[in-house]
């Protein structure tokens, strides 16, 4: 059997490979699915993916399933027991973040229709095709990354630096930053 070439930043490690070929650079236009891909992001600022991937079903259950419409009505006592969850990242701000991004994206919701509408706006409706050899390649933030950062903040979103939001749109689509040698290359 002929092994599948993927994206070499993944390569070692069955969940980066699953999440890699299931999921990463998958055009994302459902709300929910944005916000946790969003909440993810933001945890894993100053972190590896890795990490983040290791702990995600900790954190859908600590986050009620990133129910955004419930995260954006948490109070002190939900704080607290978050803080204590040892399965999920237990960074205060962070944490805070999450409640007011919750806020924020209910705002661009009203305002848009959607989420959806609002950060696929960015690059007009369809993913940028990267055309990537290396993996390395790859930028850390773009210009369009550096306007929707400025954007977020400016609604009231946190740690959404450009770097973050950047990261953001390569797993949910927006920019198809697979290696041109990758089986999914192609199929995303």
């Amino acid at each position: 059997m002929i092994e599948k070439h993927r994206c070499g930043w993944c390569l070692g490690d069955a969940l980066y490979e699953t999440y890699h070929d299931e999921e990463w650079g998958v055009p994302v236009y459902d709300d929910n699915k944005l916000f946790e891909f969003l909440i993810l992001e933001t945890f894993q600022a100053g972190l590896s993916w890795i990490t983040i991937l290791r702990k995600r079903e900790n954190f859908r259950k600590a986050f009620d399933n990133f129910d955004y419409k419930k995260i954006a009505t948490y109070n002190q006592d939900k704080i607290d027991t978050l803080l204590q969850d040892a399965g999920i990242i237990r960074n205060k701000l962070k944490i805070n973040a999450t409640i007011t991004n919750a806020q924020a994206f209910m705002t661009v919701q009203k305002e848009f229709g959607s989420f959806s509408n609002y950060i696929w706006g960015f690059v007009d409706g369809k993913p940028i095709i990267n055309k990537l050899k290396n993996y390395k390649e790859a930028l850390p933030t773009t210009s369009i990354s550096d306007a929707l950062s400025k954007d977020l903040k400016k609604r009231g979103f946190k740690f959404v630096g450009s770097t973050v939001i950047y990261a953001h749109m390569q797993a949910t689509g927006m920019v198809n930053d697979h290696e041109v040698d990758c089986f999914r290359y192609g199929e995303v």
